[in-house]
């Protein structure tokens, strides 16, 4: 796969649009000013909040697929193994994103059941709470191996990243999540936590974009 510089940026660039566009259907499904009870803004939430934040998964999945292709290029001077599987594994966590996100709706549609019939919420949902649980545990094994070989090929000077590009790299705010959202509170806490997976791929791929905007010919 050869991607010349302008390619190069613009798959970044995907990446950063696609952290936004799911970091909007988080949004459309939790955010209340007035509110930082997750499942009973879901319940409140109008049926195209939950419609258009749903839509935004497969619509992120796809940019952020878009945005691989941009890291795969700064692993081209590594062993071919080692940059496949990197590759897969950012592809994989793409799509598992936009499925995560699209299972939500599950969440969203029984909270609004249980607001309307005046039902207990954390009983309601607590299915569609555990079935998405489920499907992150499949995620983590992959985000284990990436993190293993990003870091350590990056660290080796074995990529077209600069060592720096690790402190951006998801593993150190993916583990830091607990302590963060635990000392937030009120709309801070919905925006931050809220969207808060999709802040570390903006991150990522914002700085990712400058590390290598000129390094792709």
């Amino acid at each position: 796969m050869v991607v010349n510089k302008f390619w190069s940026r613009l798959f970044g660039i995907c990446g950063i649009i696609g952290g936004f566009t799911l970091f909007s259907g988080d949004m459309l499904f939790y955010y209340d000013p007035l509110n930082s009870n997750l499942y009973e803004n879901m319940g409140n939430a109008s049926d195209l909040r939950i419609i258009y934040s749903t839509v935004s998964a497969l619509i992120a999945a796809w940019f952020y697929v878009l945005g691989c292709i941009h890291v795969y290029q700064a692993f081209k001077p590594t062993k071919p193994l080692v940059k496949n599987i990197i590759f897969v594994c950012f592809i994989a966590i793409s799509i598992s994103y936009g499925v995560v996100h699209a299972a939500f709706v599950a969440i969203a549609t029984s909270s609004k059941l249980a607001v309307e019939n005046n039902l207990n919420l954390n009983q309601s949902v607590s299915l569609a709470v555990e079935a998405n649980n489920i499907l992150r545990l499949f995620v983590y094994p992959i985000f284990g191996v990436l993190s293993l070989l990003f870091i350590t090929q990056v660290w080796k000077k074995k990529t077209l990243y600069p060592r720096w590009i690790i402190v951006f790299f998801p593993l150190i705010l993916f583990l830091s999540e607990g302590f963060i959202c635990e000392n937030l509170s009120g709309s801070i806490s919905i925006i931050v936590c809220g969207g808060y997976l999709n802040h570390l791929l903006i991150i990522f791929f914002t700085a990712s974009s400058i590390a290598l905007w000129n390094k792709n010919d």
